[in-house]
């Protein structure tokens, strides 16, 4: 029996693991409303690193396996005829620095091993340490994506709207859901939260050439980009997605005060919802009412960038399992 896949949602996450999926062979179709800049990920800052996602038990080595997967990106280690045509993944090396207003800060122990150090001389703020991590241009990123997967036989369906899973066509035996916050509706899961981020985009700051980031309230973070720099940010339990216009100067202030310069102007504003799971991402093969497969992948809050690869991959296992198991 040929297995069609059929993927839920095409942030980060219905993506990559679209990639994966058509790389394999499967003949693979991303169903979402919106592509591209419209989705959440287009919002994002897209820094790699852990955050507002849980269990980190899982989390982490989710998150490793992505970081290892950007890093080949970064050197161009194709290892397809396909892959190597695509030379602009829009992923960087960028030395991020975290920091800490309320006291000492602690370096995870997983960090450690990837070279991160403590910052001895920190203005500002109280502590910090310092850290290399991938950096992903979600202006180019996304794209960079959606082509790769086309490429490799994928379909994107736009401007679709399913009330439920099994909206899905009947061809597809196999559906993977990536729908992030969607997911609250899709599945009726009354466990995703709307974790509200607004950013202002910028032009280039002059010697910005690391990520300055600050977790604690009120969240602030400076990121600089292939062609702009992102500021931000706010992290509240909503589901508006108009912009405030009084969070805007706020966060460019406070941005600009911390990198010791004089407020730019704001090209842009943009607001997405993380999808915060408050019983940990959801990553599962589970059964539509129809009999059918389906796999969740939702609920990485503030990580979908940092977890997509080591999710997709786990996905990838999940379903691989399941039709081993259909073709005995």
């Amino acid at each position: 029996m040929e297995h069609r896949v059929a993927i839920v949602g095409a942030g980060v996450s219905g993506l990559t693991c679209g990639v994966l999926f058509a790389e394999h062979g499967y003949r693979t179709a991303i169903f979402a409303k919106e592509t591209g800049q419209q989705t959440t990920s287009g919002a994002a800052a897209a820094l790699w690193f852990p955050y507002d996602a849980e269990p980190a038990e899982k989390v982490i080595p989710w998150a490793l396996h992505t970081y290892k997967v950007l890093v080949d990106l970064i050197w161009h280690r194709a290892d397809s005829p396909r892959r190597a045509k695509i030379l602009h993944s829009g992923v960087s090396m960028i030395e991020l620095r975290q920091f800490s207003r309320t006291g000492e800060i602690q370096i995870p122990d997983w960090a450690i091993p990837l070279g991160a150090c403590v910052i001895p001389t920190v203005t500002t703020f109280k502590s910090g340490f310092r850290l290399n991590v991938p950096l992903m241009d979600t202006t180019i990123y996304l794209d960079y994506l959606a082509n790769r997967f086309i490429q490799a036989g994928g379909e994107v369906n736009a401007d679709v709207n399913l009330e439920k899973l099994e909206d899905v066509g009947p061809a597809f035996n196999l559906v993977i859901n990536c729908a992030g916050i969607g997911a609250r509706e899709l599945v009726q899961d009354i466990d995703l939260e709307p974790h509200r981020g607004q950013v202002a985009i910028v032009p280039k700051v002059d010697n910005l050439s690391c990520a300055i980031v600050c977790d604690d309230p009120p969240l602030m973070y400076a990121i600089p980009r292939t062609h702009d720099c992102v500021f931000g940010g706010t992290n509240e339990i909503s589901d508006n997605l108009d912009v405030d216009a009084a969070a805007t100067p706020r966060i460019i202030d406070q941005c600009s005060c911390v990198l010791k310069i004089e407020n730019p102007l704001a090209l842009a504003e943009r607001v997405g919802l993380r999808p915060f799971r408050k019983s940990g991402v959801r990553l599962e093969r589970d059964r539509l009412r129809d009999g059918r497969t389906v796999i969740h992948n939702y609920g990485h809050g503030g990580s979908g960038f940092t977890l997509s690869w080591g999710c997709a991959e786990k996905v990838f296992q999940i379903a691989h399992s399941a039709t081993a198991l259909q073709r005995r």
